[in-house]
């Protein structure tokens, strides 16, 4: 599980067992979560994240957006 990030609590990871999904990443913090696909920076889901706090971490996967579909394509071999 390559965690990208850890910024203001919030962890920027993918998992293993994502390869065969197009590339994203995950956002978790406490006990709240959220998937965004970097290609499109689409959130697939969001649970207990209010709206300040996915503009807030959505701004930080844009601002890695390119970096971690690098990272991911090394991770799994694309």
């Amino acid at each position: 599980m390559p965690t990208l990030l850890i910024w203001h609590g919030y962890k920027f990871r993918f998992y293993a067992s994502d390869g065969p999904e197009p590339p994203h990443v995950h956002v978790v913090k406490d006990a709240r979560s959220a998937k965004v696909w970097l290609e499109s920076m689409e959130m697939a889901y969001s649970h207990g994240y209010n709206s300040r706090e996915i503009a807030e971490f959505s701004a930080k996967i844009a601002e890695n957006r390119n970096d971690w579909m690098e990272k991911w394509n090394e991770f799994f071999g694309v």
